[in-house]
């Protein structure tokens, strides 16, 4: 009889993003499930979305590419927006 051994690796740390609510002031860390980002044709139409801990306030703010890189990257939910 064999005796076979599976090697797991450790489970990934989560990824925390710094984030700050411009309605009550509030700063805080969000997991990337926290995060939502959209990718638009132009840069007006590119952002970054999330609901404050704090207030309940539905936050978007505007993703430039270093953003995108960072959010992408640490598994953010990304969306393509299309428009006709």
């Amino acid at each position: 009889m064999t005796m076979a051994s599976t090697m797991t690796s450790p489970a990934p740390s989560a990824v925390l993003f710094k984030a700050a609510c411009p309605d009550c002031r509030g700063r805080f860390e969000l997991a990337s499930q926290e995060l939502r980002l959209a990718i638009g044709r132009t840069h007006r139409t590119t952002f970054y979305s999330f609901t404050c801990p704090g207030c309940g306030m539905a936050v978007r703010r505007p993703a430039g590419e270093r953003i995108i890189e960072l959010l992408t990257g640490g598994g953010v939910r990304t969306m393509r927006l299309h428009i006709g």
